[in-house]
């Protein structure tokens, strides 16, 4: 659901530093909102408060939430506290994994660059083939 920032209440919250903002805005800015904050009924935030702060920051005026209804104080805290303690983070392993792949996807190799050559001159040729016939 589409959220109007400025209606969004934040409370008491577990956290407090919120770490480094620039990095979740880069993020937001290229690839949006990847999961929604939550809050209850009353718009009370209950999860989310580092990408609410990043989106605002970005002047943002709306935000994806889910809004779980009917949660009392309990509920709320240990959502709030399951939220930011449920995250995992990559192992070294992992990360330099991905970095690799990501780099590979970035710069192909001679062959590989071919053949993608070739792909989008076939996709381009059968679009013009099929507009000939419509």
């Amino acid at each position: 659901m589409l959220v109007n920032i400025s209606e969004i209440k934040v409370k008491h919250r577990v956290r407090k530093d919120l770490g480094d903002i620039d990095s979740l805005k880069d993020s937001l800015r290229r690839y949006g909102l990847l999961n929604p904050i939550t809050l209850d009924s009353k718009y009370r935030l209950i999860a989310g408060e580092r990408r609410l702060e990043a989106a605002k920051a970005l002047g943002w005026t709306n935000i994806n939430a889910v809004i779980i209804n009917n949660l009392t104080p309990l509920s709320k805290l240990e959502l709030e506290l399951e939220e930011n303690n449920q995250r995992k983070e990559f192992t070294d392993e992992e990360l330099l994994e991905g970095y690799k792949r990501l780099e590979k996807l970035r710069n192909p190799g001679f062959f590989r660059r071919i053949l993608n050559a070739l792909i989008e001159f076939f996709t381009w040729l059968f679009k013009k083939i099929k507009k000939l016939f419509k």
